[in-house]
């Protein structure tokens, strides 16, 4: 069978297929079923216990969902707290808050720096790695290289099945500690391999911090600015962590609850982050910008922004989704803490500089979108929606200079820190495997023989 069969074959496969595999979605609420462990009024089905993280964006009064201000908070901490006490004190703050979410509680002065200390100890990669696992098999997907290494870190780690709590520690501190420096090699990999660049792979300096270390290994002439690298840290400290129902959390718990090895949670989780539903929506944002920009001349023109967004509502513009990209969120109502801090560093670092009319623009986009939701049906009318973190998040990052390739992929490498907390909360508390019930509609059919089948 020639490449040509092999096509018209596949798609006359797939000709029946939606027919078969089409779910009348009115029957999601004609028998009570909860699609996407979502109610029908948005609020998350109740799946678990955390003490990890609260994510907190309504209230419900007398059984009416009621819009509050969102609240991002790690172990009892506020989001915006831990990051305004870093920035008072003019030092690095990623650290304390994996600290924070691994431990439960905010280390001392000595516990810190023997945290930081063991966090550079762990973050060489095993000889040959690089070679082998990265730059033999280059990837033009970061998200995608960055779960085939941490995949195959399994077969370098000789306690990879050791099921004791200081061995899972050990993994999650060398996660947190890697994950940087594979994300680098990846991105200098594909760079050479898919951009015709020269590759270039700097030692590390076990003096950095973990967003030093990132603009270190990825420039070329490896110098970046105090501004810059604390800026970044911000960034790793809102992306952190966000509650055991995100879905690539959920999805490191569920794996966790098979009784799986770490590494293959992990990976799992970087998977499901490189969704467009999830992580991937930073860098879906930047394309949708582009689009507006190449659509719209002035962004303070709010007749041509609305409109753009009610063609991309149709599905007339932009990728087909109907979805705008950075606006809306599972939990927040009116505010997401985390979009709040960082359109607050955008506004800064975006003044008087060529980005200062990307910020308007996504700035109308903010101001516009909730009224033109609205608009569609009185359903949408009635739930409050605000931007989220990647509605700001791909701009600060083109501002930093990180390259589009890696807006997703730095989600994955300071996320790392909450995944490595669930996981070891499922090991310790979870007990049970998770498996919740699909109900089946399919009715019984009676066997046909092949020679009878026409």
């Amino acid at each position: 069978m020639n490449s040509e069969q092999s096509k018209e074959l596949l798609y006359s496969l797939c000709m029946g297929m939606r027919e078969h595999a089409a779910i009348d979605p009115t029957l999601f609420e004609k028998l009570h079923v909860n699609r996407g462990l979502r109610r029908p009024d948005g609020t998350g089905v109740v799946a678990g216990i955390t003490k990890i993280c609260n994510v907190h964006g309504y209230i419900m009064n007398e059984g009416e969902l009621e819009p509050i201000p969102g609240e991002l908070i790690y172990r009892g901490y506020q989001i915006t707290d831990l990051v305004r006490a870093v920035e008072a004190e003019d030092r690095f703050g990623y650290e304390e808050a994996a600290f924070l979410l691994l431990f439960g509680h905010l280390p001392d002065a000595a516990a810190l720096r023997s945290f930081r200390e063991l966090l550079s100890d762990s973050r060489e990669l095993p000889e040959g790695f690089v070679i082998d696992m990265i730059a033999k098999a280059p990837s033009n997907n970061i998200m995608n290289k960055l779960a085939r290494a941490v995949l195959a870190l399994y077969s370098y780690d000789p306690y990879c099945e050791e099921r004791s709590l200081e061995n899972e520690v050990r993994v999650a501190v060398s996660m947190i500690a890697r994950m940087p420096v594979i994300m680098s090699a990846a991105y200098q990999v594909k760079r050479q391999a898919f951009d015709g660049e020269s590759l270039v792979m700097h030692p590390l300096r076990p003096e950095e911090s973990n967003a030093q270390t990132i603009l270190s290994l990825l420039r070329l002439d490896r110098q970046y600015s105090p501004e810059e690298a604390h800026l970044l840290d911000i960034c790793m400290m809102l992306h952190a962590e966000h509650g055991g129902g995100n879905n690539s959390a959920f999805t490191c718990r569920v794996l966790t609850s098979s009784g799986t090895d770490p590494y293959s949670a992990y990976s799992a989780a970087i998977g499901a982050l490189k969704g467009f539903r999830h992580g991937g929506a930073n860098h879906k944002v930047i394309e949708q910008l582009e689009l507006f920009k190449r659509e719209i001349s002035d962004p303070d023109n709010e007749g041509a922004v609305a409109d753009l967004i009610r063609r991309i509502m149709r599905r007339e513009a932009g990728d087909g989704a109907g979805l705008v990209y950075g606006m809306g969120h599972a939990v927040y109502t009116l505010s997401d803490p985390r979009a709040v801090l960082l359109k607050e560093k955008a506004i800064q670092l975006a003044k008087g500089t060529e980005f200062e009319e990307d910020f308007r623009m996504l700035s109308t986009i903010e101001r516009l979108t909730p009224q033109l939701v609205a608009e569609k049906s009185a359903r949408a009318a009635a739930k409050s929606i605000c931007a989220n973190v990647d509605l700001y998040s791909g701009l600060v990052y083109r501002m930093l200079g990180v390259p589009e390739d890696l807006f997703t992929p730095m989600f994955a490498v300071s996320r790392i820190a909450g995944w490595a907390a669930h996981r070891i909360e499922e090991v310790l508390t979870g007990g049970r495997i998770i498996r919740p019930a699909y109900r089946s509609i399919t009715k019984a059919t009676k066997y046909i023989p092949l020679a009878e089948r026409g």
